[in-house]
């Protein structure tokens, strides 16, 4: 059996999304897995033997570049060739929706009362319910899993295996970790401000563990921010702009991870790595928490219908209790 998912950004969506990879083959080895992805998120999925092949596409260019759609019309075309026997749409909304029909005669995706963009569903002959605000990892499983016949259950995933994998990652990473000290990743970015833990908070996290805390950065005023960081505290190390191959490695390289609610955070439970997750304004559903996976949540309520970007609350989270979670999982880590 072919079937190709798609499920084209973002990069945290994509991660959760993942984990549903190794319950599948479990089931049938035999199943093919082809994976259609926004090309600069393809390297998340590199190395994973669960994926048959990675196809790429460039859909996000469109926003600048309407003249390039014939271009991306041909290349999703080209993949329909391999004759699939089954599409699912893992993400729910009308592009990707477009793109699965493209792709085969038999889409599956989330009914209309499950996603954001109700109008994707009209293209679904099969169609999963799952409530929006549930479980952001459960109703990845669900979605990858219910068409094909099988169920994953939430003690599946607690057990799971790490399902990120890296090959000839660049080797310069390694001159940052340290033997004699924990080395914890410190991720200060995200897709919005609002979901920013501030970075002299994590300065002051950083002077309470005195281990060796390594910034990762993807953006100008992130490296801007982390330089000011480095500044502040002889625990701090900016690390070089690292693909997402060697962002992997480093990770799971850690004994910690503590970052805001953005995909290379995720990246630390997909790895079987201790991490904490802070979240502000966005819900803490989006993530399973484990003996060694945590969340920190500020006091405002979100609905997860609509968040509300204007919500600042991550700010107001003590960073007391934060150091205090890493010194829990720090020890438990070194034994």
């Amino acid at each position: 059996m072919k079937i190709a998912i798609v499920k084209l950004s973002a990069l945290g969506d994509i991660v959760h999304a993942m984990v549903a990879l190794q319950f599948i083959k479990a089931y049938s080895a035999d199943i093919q897995i082809d994976w259609i992805v926004e090309e600069r998120f393809a390297e998340a999925l590199k190395n994973n033997p669960d994926i048959d092949n990675i196809l790429t596409v460039n859909l996000n260019s469109l926003k600048t570049n309407k003249a390039g759609f014939f271009k991306q019309l041909k290349t999703i075309r080209s993949y329909a060739h391999n004759n699939y026997d089954l599409v699912i749409d893992a993400q729910g909304l009308i592009k990707s929706a477009v793109t699965a029909k493209l792709l085969g005669k038999r889409i599956a995706g989330f009914d209309a009362k499950s996603i954001r963009e109700k109008a994707a569903s009209w293209l679904y002959d099969v169609k999963i319910a799952c409530a929006y605000d549930a479980n952001t990892i459960d109703r990845n499983a669900l979605i990858l899993s219910r068409p094909l016949g099988i169920g994953i259950t939430p003690e599946e995933i607690l057990n799971k295996k790490p399902f990120l994998f890296f090959k000839n990652e660049d080797p310069q990473i390694y001159g940052y970790l340290r033997k004699n000290q924990q080395n914890i990743v410190l991720v200060i970015g995200s897709t919005w401000d609002s979901r920013n833990y501030p970075a002299a908070k994590f300065v002051k996290i950083a002077e309470a563990l005195q281990q060796n805390c390594l910034v990762v950065w993807g953006s100008e005023k992130e490296k801007a921010d982390a330089e000011w960081m480095a500044a502040q505290s002889e625990f701090i190390k900016v690390m070089p702009k690292l693909n997402l191959n060697s962002l992997k490695a480093l990770i799971a390289n850690a004994e910690l991870l503590i970052g805001n609610d953005t995909g290379p955070t995720h990246m630390a439970w997909a790895l079987n790595r201790p991490s904490i997750t802070i979240f502000g304004p966005t819900p803490v559903s989006r993530v399973y928490q484990t003996d060694i996976n945590k969340v920190v949540k500020s006091a405002s309520i979100v609905n997860s219908y609509k968040l509300n970007k204007q919500d600042y609350s991550i700010k107001d989270i003590d960073e007391q209790e934060i150091i205090e979670l890493a010194k829990y999982l720090l020890p438990a880590r070194s034994e």
